[in-house]
């Protein structure tokens, strides 16, 4: 049975020798997490893992120690495991996330429990922190500067040969986990459950070990490596494909999980398969949107920006809008490598909505820059558009943007440059530990709420 909170006790009183107290910005950060709002949000997620949650069983971790611990994981960046040893250690951490002198969850209880808070929660209880930000006067929603940036997946760099070798790997795992649920006679036929990850290992790195090279020879032999990977992934596909008819007459509980997980990977490995021959033996350039980057992410997005250190980055593009006083008003998680200049119309109408005007300042970089979202700006009440035009410009448009409210507004539009830097350095928005795609909106909107917290409290330590 959910419960909200455990009795309180002040554990700072209980050792007053040690002189214990929190430091200021997490003082503050105590009295902002004391919100019933945020509490019964969180609360209507976590109830949904089993029918009667909220009524009947052993009382389970409460809401707000759940709710404390998983701020706490992402204002430190720790892992599950970290969080856990942490807050146990600590009295300080324990009085915070109102654990006082019980025993702190598990970390497989913590991943549970958090694997049930959606990202559209997150949202919302984003939009009641930028609400709290407003009464405490920390911004007004005057200034408004929109950017995007990638938030990449926790995947290896994607090559044909090395998916082809994981797709290999994953089916001869599964081809042994599934023996033990067929019948006799078909656990005697050796050629059904045949191990080949060792074969497309080495022929994985024959391919890797023939493209540093240069020369007609190495191209030769990188295409006759790719024909004899090709070759072995297909007799996988083979077996796992008759393993799958097995385990469908053999109808056991065992076997449904099996059947799921094979049901899964069997696509992804014959679209990896698909693409390899269009690309290698064919020649043929295989555009991004009907690639495969990742067996164990797919949703992974191939993002060209065009950056001299990383030209191409492997994840999600996030578009994140900011208001003065380092408060992130909107996030969104994009599909694809949309063209920035989509994003300025939701940007806008969603600050509308949250602070009840529109700023009397918007910037954005130059792919932001439309002549129609100027004047969809302009329309909307906005006084002051700050959009610079790429290439060439006319007399009166170089005229325009010197003049010094315009310069001024670029000044304040690279500030939230500094923002994604900060918020990629101290793991907010740093590479994805969760898995799939409801996992990244996870991922993502607990960073964001976290980094907005944290300001919020920064801003009323320092008054």
């Amino acid at each position: 049975m959910i419960i909200d909170r455990y009795h309180p006790v002040n554990l700072f009183e209980l050792v007053p020798k040690l002189r214990l107290e929190m430091e200021p910005e997490l003082a503050a950060l105590d009295h902002l997490l004391d919100d019933d709002v945020l509490l019964q949000r969180v609360k209507a997620d976590l109830a949904r893992r089993y029918p009667n949650t909220l009524t009947c069983g052993r009382h389970s971790t409460p809401v707000e120690v759940l709710l404390r611990m998983l701020v706490v994981k992402r204002l430190y960046h720790f892992s599950y495991q970290q969080t856990e040893h942490f807050v146990s250690d600590s009295l300080v951490l324990r009085q915070f996330c109102r654990l006082y002198l019980e025993p702190a969850p598990d970390d497989t209880t913590l991943i549970r429990w958090a694997a049930l808070i959606g990202p559209q929660t997150l949202e919302q209880l984003n939009e009641h922190v930028v609400a709290l930000a407003q009464s405490l006067k920390v911004t007004r929603g005057r200034k408004l500067r929109t950017d995007g940036t990638v938030v990449e997946t926790n995947i290896h760099h994607p090559t044909d040969s090395s998916l082809l070798n994981d797709g290999v790997r994953v089916l001869s795992r599964l081809l042994r986990r599934a023996k033990a649920s067929l019948s006799q006679e078909v656990r005697e036929a050796k050629a059904m459950f045949r191990d080949r990850s060792r074969s497309a290992k080495r022929l994985a790195h024959q391919i890797g070990e023939a493209t540093r090279r240069r020369g007609e020879a190495a191209q030769v032999a990188c295409q006759a490596s790719y024909l004899r990977l090709l070759a072995v992934a297909q007799a996988s596909l083979r077996q796992a494909e008759g393993v799958r008819e097995g385990l469908v007459l053999a109808g056991s509980s065992g076997s449904q999980g099996l059947l799921r997980v094979l049901d899964c990977f069997l696509p992804k490995l014959k679209q990896v398969i698909a693409q390899t021959r269009r690309r290698v033996l064919a020649g043929e350039a295989v555009p991004a949107g009907e690639k495969l980057v990742s067996l164990f992410e797919p949703h992974t997005c191939i993002i060209r920006r065009g950056k001299a250190g990383r030209p191409t980055e492997f994840g999600r593009k996030v578009w994140l809008d900011e208001v003065e006083g380092g408060i992130i008003s909107r996030y969104q998680v994009l599909a694809g490598n949309p063209a920035d200049e989509r994003q300025v119309a939701p940007s806008l109408a969603q600050h509308q909505r949250l602070f009840g005007h529109p700023p009397y300042l918007f910037t954005g970089d130059r792919g932001t820059h439309l002549a129609k979202n100027e004047r969809a700006a302009q329309e909307a009440g906005v006084k002051r558009v700050a959009l610079p035009q790429p290439g060439a410009k006319t007399p009166q448009r170089q005229q325009y943007e010197r003049q010094g409210w315009f310069r001024r507004a670029l000044r304040f539009r690279a500030g939230v440059e500094g923002r994604i830097s900060v918020l990629k350095r101290r793991g907010y928005l740093g590479r994805c530990r969760d898995h799939g795609e409801v996992g990244f909106g996870r991922w993502v909107g607990w960073g964001v709420l976290t980094a907005n917290l944290s300001t919020i409290a920064r801003a009323v330590a320092v008054r």
